[in-house]
């Protein structure tokens, strides 16, 4: 296995420590679940990044590497909705445009096609991980009970009523209809019956 595959595997373990810390509703178990998805976020540009300058990009990497986002970022999802930071129907769209995607990149496979990759679904991705992240932070050090200058601020800077969180949701959201509907519409020909 190589380096960029270990990393993307560690995407999958981070999503899985990600999972289990936000079960516990104290501050080691928030900072644990905000530490380990800004890490497995992290390891989604450098695992990509290191595949093309070591030029070991692989079938697998290109299996678990989609795989792997969708899999922390949809269960991240989940979990904002369960707090109330995101509307359970977002969430839905979000998970169903992954579906959407997945399935309209195999369809294309089998007919021997590529669907290039649409650049607002990076845009996209960037302001989920944003929003995710905003809404751990105030999760997290809100249960902090002394904050430092700089946890007092990043703690503000992440209030729900503030700016950033609801923004980054918003845009995300959109981006997620107009990127899922590029894809429908770059493969609206493997859609039709022959």
């Amino acid at each position: 296995m190589n380096l960029p595959n270990a990393i993307t595997l560690s995407r999958l373990v981070l999503t899985a420590v990600f999972v289990v810390a936000m079960g516990f509703d104290g501050l080691a178990g928030k900072m644990t679940a905000l530490v380990s998805f800004s890490v497995a976020a992290a390891t989604d540009w450098l695992d990509g990044y290191l595949a093309r300058k070591m030029g070991l990009v692989t079938p697998l990497g290109k299996l678990l590497d989609p795989l792997a986002d969708k899999i922390l970022v949809c269960s991240a999802f989940v979990f904002m909705s369960v707090g109330g930071f995101a509307p359970v129907w977002v969430t839905a769209v979000i998970i169903g445009r992954e579906f959407l995607v997945t399935g309209l990149r195999q369809i294309a496979i089998e007919a021997g096609q590529v669907l290039a990759a649409d650049r607002l679904g990076k845009w996209k991705t960037t302001f989920q991980l944003i929003f995710i992240i905003t809404a751990l932070v105030w999760v997290a050090f809100s249960r902090i009970p002394e904050r430092g200058v700089i946890a007092e601020f990043l703690w503000k800077l992440a209030d729900p009523s503030g700016w950033l969180m609801p923004a980054s949701l918003w845009l995300a959201l959109a981006l997620t209809v107009i990127s899922g509907w590029n894809y429908l519409w770059s493969g609206r020909g493997l859609l039709k019956a022959d």
